[in-house]
C-alpha cells in the first residue's frame, strides 16, 4: 500500500486539533465520575465509559477484561499530640495496616543508617518522623529500605513528611513497585504536610507523645481493564499496544494521573479509525488501545493483563504507555530497552518535529509498562515530566486537586497528533524488518535483582 505520508500527517493534525473531544472526556472522567479507585462503582464507570466510546469510534473487539485485584481502603486517620486538643492532619500511605498507637515522637532525619544508630535507644516502641528525601551528599538508599531499618530499630509507626509545602499530602507507596508484588508494610507509615511534619519535629524535640490511629482493610475485589483494536491491512496477527490506566488513587479526581493519558488513548484510537474510515488509510499491523485499572495498586492491571495475553499471543512488537501527559509537553520517546532505538529514530525523523529518542539506564516500575517490560515486550513511555520540563502549576499528583483544570488541552491535542503519526508509521514497518526480540524475561528479572537496592532514577 502506497501512503502519501505528507497528507496523512496533515490530516492527522488537523483531526487531534480540530475535532478532538478531550475536554467532553475529562469533564465526564473527572467531573462527573471523579475518583476511580480501582474496583469501585466510579471506576466501573470509567471503564463502560472508555469501551462505549471505542465502540461509537468503530473500533473492534471492544471490551472488558475482567480481573481479581488485592485492593485496600481506610477511614479517616486520627493523631493528636498529647496534652494537646488540636488534631494533627495525617494521610495513611498506601495500603496501610490498622495502627492505634501512643508513644514517643523520636525525631530519624533521613532515616538513614547513620540516623538510626544515633536514635536507636529511643527508637524501641516510638514513633519515628522521617524525610523520605534523600539526605544531601550521602549515599541514596530507597526509603523501603529505611522504613525496614526503622521497623528493625522498634518503631511502631512512622510519620513521613511530603516534600510539598501548603498543607498537602498525597497518597504513597511504603514497598518497592519493583517487587511487582503487593507486600507487607515494614511499619505502618503515614504521610504529614511539610509544614505539619517541621511542627513535629519541635514537639519531638520537646520529649512529646502522639496518638495515632489508621483503621484499614485490605480485601480482594474484582474490577476490569478496557480493550478495543484497529485491525492491520498487512500484518492482523501482528499487534502494537498503546497503553495508560484509568484508575486513581482515593479521593482523587486523577486530572494529570492519569486522566490526561486515558483521554489521549481515546483520542489516538479515534483519529485513526476516522482516518480509516473517512481516506481508506489503515494501519498495516494491528494496533490494540487498553486501559488498565489497578496501577495505583502496584501495576496489578498491566500484570494482569500480561499474564492473560502473553503466554497464549504472540507477543506485541512494541508497547507504549500514557502517563501524566498534561504536565509537560511532548519532547521524544524513551525506550526501556535500547533494540528499537534505531527504529524509532528514523520514524521521529521522517516526522520532522525534532523528537528525540532515548533510552532509560535502570528499569521502570513506576507505571504500567513494567509489567510488560518484565514479560520481556520491548517498551516505551512519551519523554514526560518525570525526565524534564514539568509544568510548575501540575505538580498535583496522588491529591484531591488533581482535577481538570490542571491538564492543558492544547498539550494533549499536541499528543494525540503526534502519537497517531507514530505510531501508524510503525504500524507500516513489515514485523520482519523490526528487530529482532531478544529480551529474556529470566535476564530482565536478574537486573531487577541487581537493580532494587539502588534508588530508582531513570535519567
Amino acid at each position: 500500500m502506497s501512503i502519501d505520508w505528507r497528507s496523512v500527517d496533515r490530516w492527522l493534525t488537523g483531526d487531534a486539533w480540530v475535532r478532538s473531544r478531550i475536554p467532553e472526556h475529562l469533564v465526564q472522567l473527572c467531573d462527573l465520575i471523579g475518583p476511580r479507585w480501582a474496583s469501585t462503582p466510579q471506576e466501573r464507570s470509567a471503564a463502560d465509559y472508555i469501551r462505549a466510546q471505542m465502540q461509537a469510534h468503530g473500533l473492534a473487539s471492544a471490551r472488558l477484561e475482567p480481573f481479581q485485584v488485592d485492593t485496600w481502603t481506610h477511614e479517616p486517620a486520627r493523631a493528636r499530640i498529647e496534652g494537646r486538643d488540636a488534631p494533627v492532619d495525617v494521610l495513611p500511605y498506601l495500603f496501610c495496616p490498622p495502627v492505634s498507637v501512643t508513644a514517643p515522637l523520636i525525631d530519624t532525619g533521613f532515616g538513614t543508617l547513620r540516623e538510626v544508630e544515633a536514635t536507636r535507644m529511643k527508637l524501641a516502641g516510638a514513633i519515628a518522623i522521617v524525610d523520605p528525601a534523600f539526605e544531601p551528599f550521602t549515599a541514596p538508599t530507597p526509603f523501603p529500605i529505611r522504613l525496614r531499618t526503622l521497623a528493625q530499630a522498634g518503631a511502631q509507626a512512622v510519620i513521613a513528611i511530603d516534600r510539598k509545602t501548603g498543607g498537602r499530602t498525597e497518597y504513597h507507596p511504603a514497598t518497592d513497585w519493583r517487587t511487582l508484588k503487593v507486600e507487607p508494610h515494614p511499619v505502618p507509615t503515614v504521610d504529614v504536610s511539610r509544614e505539619t511534619g517541621t511542627l513535629l519535629r519541635r514537639y519531638a524535640a520537646r520529649g512529646a507523645r502522639l496518638s495515632l490511629e489508621v483503621k484499614s482493610r485490605a480485601y480482594q475485589a474484582t474490577t476490569a481493564n478496557t480493550s478495543a483494536e484497529l485491525a492491520g491491512t498487512s500484518w492482523p496477527d501482528a499487534h502494537i499496544v498503546i497503553g495508560g490506566h484509568h484508575d486513581t488513587v482515593l479521593n482523587s479526581p486523577g486530572g494529570n494521573d492519569n486522566a490526561s493519558g486515558t483521554v489521549v488513548v481515546i483520542e489516538t484510537a479515534r483519529t485513526l479509525a476516522a482516518l480509516a474510515a473517512e481516506s481508506g488509510v489503515r494501519p498495516g499491523c494491528t494496533l490494540r488501545f487498553v486501559t488498565f485499572s489497578a496501577e495505583e495498586q502496584f501495576l496489578q492491571g498491566s500484570a494482569a493483563y500480561v499474564k492473560q495475553h502473553y503466554g497464549p499471543e504472540p507477543l506485541p512488537l512494541l508497547m507504549i504507555n500514557l502517563d501524566e501527559l498534561s504536565t509537560g509537553f511532548m519532547k521524544g520517546v524513551v525506550l526501556q530497552f535500547p533494540e528499537l532505538r534505531g527504529l524509532i529514530e528514523r520514524q521521529l525523523t521522517a516526522m520532522g518535529d525534532g523528537l528525540a529518542t532515548h533510552t532509560m539506564t535502570q528499569l521502570d516500575a513506576w507505571s504500567d509498562h513494567y509489567p510488560f517490560s518484565l514479560r520481556g515486550i520491548p517498551t516505551a513511555i512519551l519523554w514526560r515530566w518525570r525526565f524534564f520540563g514539568k509544568y510548575p502549576e501540575s505538580d498535583f499528583h496522588h491529591e484531591p486537586d488533581d482535577m481538570a483544570d490542571k491538564v492543558r488541552v492544547r498539550d494533549l491535542k499536541e499528543y494525540v497528533g503526534l502519537l497517531a503519526r507514530l505510531v501508524l508509521r510503525l504500524s507500516h514497518v513489515p514485523p520482519g524488518e523490526w528487530p529482532e526480540n531478544r529480551l529474556d524475561a529470566r535476564a530482565v528479572q536478574a537486573r531487577i535483582a541487581e537493580e532494587i537496592t539502588s534508588p530508582h532514577r531513570t535519567m
